[in-house]
């Protein structure tokens, strides 16, 4: 995996995918300072207009990444490469409860 800079520009609603709680969250004062402010991925607020985070990230995705859509930043953060007995590539998906929950 590659340590990427993800900057997440809130949307209309100020949301903004979340990787440390892996859901779509509203970026306001509370949860940064109870998420954002001790979060070891936290790099900034991308210039007011979001948050910039950086982590290991499994995807080929270039440094740094710029997400507009919450909602498809989440979807994508579901998708997982397993193998099974060593030899068979496959793609596993969460379902939706993770999402809501």
């Amino acid at each position: 995996m590659t340590m990427i800079t993800h900057i997440n520009l809130e949307n209309s609603e100020t949301e903004v995918y979340c990787c440390l709680r892996n859901r779509i969250i509203r970026l306001d004062d509370q949860h940064k300072h109870q998420f954002c402010a001790g979060c070891k991925m936290f790099r900034g607020e991308a210039g007011g207009r979001g948050v910039e985070c950086r982590w290991d990230d499994p995807r080929n995705l270039p440094d740094p990444y710029v997400v507009t859509s919450p909602q498809d930043e989440w979807q994508s953060n579901q998708e997982r490469k397993i193998q099974l007995h060593g030899m068979i590539d496959t793609t596993s998906q969460r379902t939706e409860e993770t999402k809501a929950g």
